[in-house]
């Protein structure tokens, strides 16, 4: 089916240190509390790493309220606004926080902007949890802008006091140009000092521009959850590739025989990459039915290095 057929593995792709720092503290608190915890919200957007998890005793809740009192409570990757914290307090439960420092920077800047008096435009996705747990650090002061129509209309109380934030999983080409919008409507507008996008989503982001340039069709494994999954198949049909995002191996043949009625001709080469939160050993799958079809390897595409790693909270450090 892929006789001949070359395939190019982006790099860095899969787990970024968030996602590992997330799940280690989830398999750290289980060995160190009996097997049993409650995680709020899945620990990291993929499914395979949840059921791995819920195997190994982790109970998944979505609030507080859903867990008996005095038990573990785990918080996500993605961050929790104060309200929940504080009812988790109210319950006694005991919490371990696995939040992405990278979010946890979002949160704090959040807090000193709005002390400052500052409205804050938080760019994102409206409902997604990131966004949620950071509106909830200033609900008062937050409003969130998804599009550049949105930073086009949206109104502030004082044109000098107004500063914004982002999500950190966003595409980072149409983040820019929401900034830029709000740039040329409020020139005095502040931004963070570094970028809100973390450096996983900016790398695979540009493996993946990288990536295109040998490739007809590009592949990238991760959950429809994730929103930095979803950007790479956003930025790949950006730059006019056939682009799709898969969860299974057994999901690529119907994805490559949709690719060659897109392409009108047979394909020749397939990129594969992964969201942030995709396992390796997911991966490897994908890999190994690309290359069982037929599929020659044929080159890494190499943009990045990353050697970041997040120390584990004090109580679960051995």
């Amino acid at each position: 089916m892929l006789g001949g057929v070359k395939i190019y593995l982006a790099s860095p792709r899969g787990f970024c240190a968030g996602v590992e720092y997330a799940i280690e503290i989830v398999e750290r608190a289980l060995d160190r509390f009996d097997g049993k915890v409650y995680v709020r919200h899945e620990i990291v957007h993929n499914r395979h790493v949840v059921d791995r998890l819920e195997r190994m005793g982790a109970v998944f809740v979505e609030e507080p309220d859903e867990i008996p009192e005095g038990e573990v409570v785990v918080y996500s990757a993605h961050g929790v606004s104060p309200q929940v914290r504080a009812e988790s307090r109210a319950k006694g439960l005991r919490e371990i926080d696995a939040t992405c420092p990278l979010v946890r920077k979002v949160h704090d800047e959040a807090i000193r902007l709005a002390r400052a008096g500052h409205d804050i435009l938080l760019i994102g996705h409206e409902g997604h949890v990131e966004v949620e747990g950071t509106k909830g650090e200033a609900p008062d002061r937050i409003r969130v802008v998804e599009t550049v129509e949105d930073a086009a209309a949206i109104e502030v109380e004082d044109p000098e006091r107004v500063a914004y934030l982002t999500q950190t999983t966003l595409s980072v080409d149409d983040t820019a140009k929401i900034v830029a919008k709000l740039r040329e409507r409020f020139p005095a507008i502040q931004g963070p000092a570094k970028d809100d996008i973390c450096y996983a989503t900016q790398n695979r982001q540009n493996a993946v521009k990288e990536l295109c340039r040998h490739v007809d069709v590009v592949l990238v494994v991760g959950d429809p959850h994730s929103s930095n999954s979803n950007r790479l198949v956003d930025v790949a049909q950006g730059q006019g590739r056939v682009a799709y995002l898969l969860q299974e191996a057994g999901q690529v043949e119907a994805l490559l025989d949709e690719a060659r009625r897109c392409l009108r001709h047979d394909i020749a080469s397939v990129g594969l990459t992964a969201g942030a939160s995709a396992p390796a050993d997911l991966i490897d799958r994908v890999l190994e039915k690309l290359v069982e079809l037929g599929g020659t390897m044929e080159d890494e595409v190499v943009t990045a290095r990353e050697r970041i790693h997040f120390a584990l909270p004090p109580s679960l450090r051995d």
